[in-house]
């Protein structure tokens, strides 16, 4: 489980396909050393394994299930990528609850300066359009970031100066494929709102690891 928070951003040393594979050396001096083998590691909001650890760098394995779903499969030497440890108890939730599961890729399709901030207009399958609303939060390569105005297949966010610089969203233009993960809660309500199940509770929530 993550945040949205991204921690550091990492340069891709090399990306070597295996098979159907897509094999990742990642550059990150602040967060190398507190991996090991089997970490997980939120890689443009991609939950993914560790698989060897160095001083400076990790590696991991991109099966072609997460390449289909991802834009991990974009990824090159020299690719820079937001980067996010898992969520520990001590930790405060600063974003929202991100599981790294990628729901679908966007494409960027305006990107307008303004005076404090840069908005991004973001197109998607519109088949998702019923997990989001004004003011909802939604993750963009791992980003914890909110809706500010969203119609059929396109939805916009404001990102404010801190944000841009430190995460890749700085190096983003129009065309660029991003990664897109739907706010749990939503898809937890529509689960427990469909026919034949029942209601959403407060017991419910805590089973599932909310209090």
């Amino acid at each position: 489980m993550f945040t949205g928070i991204i921690q550091d951003i990492g340069k891709v040393e090399s990306a070597v396909k295996k098979g159907g594979n897509l094999v990742l050396s990642i550059h990150s001096d602040d967060l190398s050393p507190k991996l090991q083998i089997g970490s997980s590691m939120a890689i443009n909001g991609a939950c993914q394994t560790v698989t060897e650890t160095h001083k400076n760098s990790f590696v991991v394995e991109a099966i072609s299930e997460t390449l289909e779903k991802t834009n991990l499969g974009d990824l090159k030497t020299g690719s820079n990528v937001n980067l996010e440890l898992p969520l520990t108890p001590q930790s405060l939730l600063d974003g929202h609850l991100v599981q790294g599961h990628v729901d679908c890729t966007g494409k960027i399709s305006k990107v307008t300066p303004l005076s404090g901030s840069t908005v991004f207009a973001i197109e998607y399958p519109d088949e998702f359009d019923r997990y989001l609303i004004i003011k909802g939060s939604i993750a963009v390569d791992g980003i914890s970031l909110t809706v500010t105005y969203f119609s059929t297949g396109t939805f916009e966010i404001a990102i404010i100066p801190h944000t841009l610089k430190n995460t890749i969203l700085a190096d983003k233009k129009v065309g660029d494929i991003v990664n897109l993960e739907f706010d749990m809660m939503a898809k937890y309500i529509e689960k427990q709102n469909s026919p034949g199940k029942k209601e959403l509770t407060i017991d419910f929530l805590k089973e599932h690891g909310f209090s």
